[in-house]
């Protein structure tokens, strides 16, 4: 045999040696502990969602899963410190639908939501929800609008879909709408309880207590079926706006380059989790559905948010800052 050809056969042989040695050691994967970053103060509903995973996980995989929060910069801090990491799958991340949004409304986000890190899937989807004040002046979606259209109705929110929602809502249906930001949905619900903000665009979780204590009322879901856990409340849909559909995610991402073996690994235990009767009932207490989408999948749904939510933007006025 010719050197050249030696060589080449030589080198070809090196190439294929990663895809083999994955092969051959995914069974054992993980041999560590893996870290499940949580960009996000504790306590909200996407910790509270990956503690219970992560515990599950950690039964399936023989391996303790730590869930750290890393929160910050509306989530940018925590995944910016998991594109960093090795693409080895010991760390990953569980996000929401602002790890896209950040992009549009964010110049200092230092990278790319979408090319800088590993896909694994979309876990779940919750549809966002409009919330009043229980007994307000506010009943209903149509008296919203009625009156919304004759005066001003302030519309609080604390993340980038929220408030592109809450955007949304006043393109769709042409109320006077007053944006009003917060830094945390707990905040937003108290103010709406006070009378200080006349409504307020967050997750179901985060109005479910106040809704069970009497304080809120949720008048309208942006999805387009209803959702048990509020009964009375209808959808945009049902009162002949369709286009205000925001459907929150939670998405598990790893660093860029991840093997896909270890991905594939990832999300079939995934979906052995969810199979729990506890992580099924939590999931939906926040009327949340599992799609458990595959990385392609995922992909396409992440560039059609994009687009979806730039349009909204680009349409308001609203621009990066």
């Amino acid at each position: 045999m010719k050197p050249m050809i030696k060589k080449l056969l030589a080198c070809a042989a090196m190439l294929a040696l990663p895809g083999a040695v994955w092969a051959q050691s995914i069974d054992k994967w993980p041999e560590k502990p893996v870290v499940l970053i949580v960009p996000y103060s504790p306590g909200g509903g996407t910790d509270i969602l990956a503690r219970m995973i992560g515990a599950k996980l950690s039964e399936i995989w023989k391996q303790t899963v730590v869930v750290e929060n890393k929160a910050g910069a509306n989530g940018i801090i925590g995944s910016a410190d998991v594109q960093r990491a090795a693409p080895d799958g010991y760390k990953i991340m569980l996000v929401v639908g602002s790890h896209v949004i950040n992009k549009i409304l964010t110049k200092s986000v230092p990278f790319d939501p979408q090319t800088d890190f590993t896909p694994i899937t979309r876990f779940a989807v919750s549809p966002s929800i409009l919330a009043v004040k229980n007994e307000g002046k506010f009943q209903d979606l149509p008296s919203y609008i009625e009156a919304g259209k004759k005066q001003d109705v302030s519309i609080g929110y604390s993340e980038g879909q929220t408030q592109l929602t809450g955007e949304l809502i006043r393109q769709a249906t042409g109320i006077k709408a007053v944006p009003v930001p917060y830094k945390g949905g707990s905040p937003l619900m108290v103010d709406i309880v006070g009378g200080h903000v006349d409504s307020g665009v967050t997750s179901v979780l985060t109005v479910l207590p106040y809704v069970k204590s009497g304080q809120l009322k949720v008048i309208a879901v942006a999805a387009d079926t209803p959702l048990d856990v509020f009964p009375e409340a209808v959808t945009f849909k049902q009162t002949g706006h369709p286009e205000v559909e925001s459907l929150s995610w939670y998405g598990f991402f790893g660093p860029k380059n991840m093997p896909d073996a270890i991905v594939s690994k990832i999300n079939d235990s995934l979906l052995t989790a969810t199979q729990d009767p506890k992580i099924a009932e939590q999931l939906k207490a926040q009327g949340a559905t599992v799609t458990l989408d595959k990385p392609a999948q995922f992909r396409v749904f992440l560039e059609n948010e994009k687009k979806k939510w730039q349009r909204v933007a680009d349409k308001g006025g609203i621009t990066a800052k």
